[in-house]
């Protein structure tokens, strides 16, 4: 073999060996954000059960109540229908109704004492809270694992690579309150 042969076969080699490794890379990303997307399904389900129980409780003493707690099971199934076919866009504005249900739940139990001072409100109040920062703190992770996913499919070579594998953009999980002030006078009214 002449040099010649041998120094492109080597860069052949290379650029086989370096596009290999880039679709390794987008396959792991595309991975990591499905991976992402899975934690937060599953603290949604959590919160999901856990949901049921708090408004139980909750009737038992907010008579006066209802609409509010009819929006909180509403916002409920939106959430839980939107986390089933996986739409971030959808996700975010059910989590941004379901959060201002809750947030108006817990304003207005500041009303009956007798609910404050019941060990399973507490209890359940205190699990859905631990949640929605947990939800929060995997939305964070979700929104890092799209966004490089997003960025590397856009870069040259990788593009290259991704268009032939047909890669794909995933929407950020956005939720309105995370970007707008809590009017606590509108709730206690």
């Amino acid at each position: 073999m002449n040099p010649t042969t041998i120094i492109v076969l080597a860069l052949i080699l290379v650029v086989v060996l370096y596009a290999i490794q880039i679709y390794n890379l987008l396959v792991r990303l595309k991975h990591n954000v499905t991976r992402a997307w899975s934690n937060i399904d599953v603290a949604l389900k959590q919160r999901h059960e856990e949901l049921p129980k708090l408004v139980e409780v909750c009737k038992q003493y907010m008579v006066y109540e209802q609409e509010t707690l009819e929006r909180v099971v509403q916002a409920r199934g939106a959430v839980a229908e939107a986390s089933r076919r996986g739409d971030p866009r959808a996700l975010g504005r059910a989590e941004t109704e379901l959060r201002m249900g809750l947030g108006h739940l817990f304003a207005l139990a500041e009303n009956y004492p007798d609910l404050k001072a019941n060990d399973s409100f507490r209890h359940l109040a205190q699990r859905v809270s631990q949640l929605e920062e947990l939800i929060a703190d995997r939305r964070e992770l979700y929104n890092e694992s799209a966004n490089l996913n997003n960025m590397r499919i856009e870069q040259f070579p990788d593009v290259l690579i991704a268009r032939l594998m047909k890669a794909r953009t995933f929407d950020l999980l956005q939720f309105k309150e995370a970007r707008q002030d809590v009017d606590l006078g509108a709730l206690f009214r």
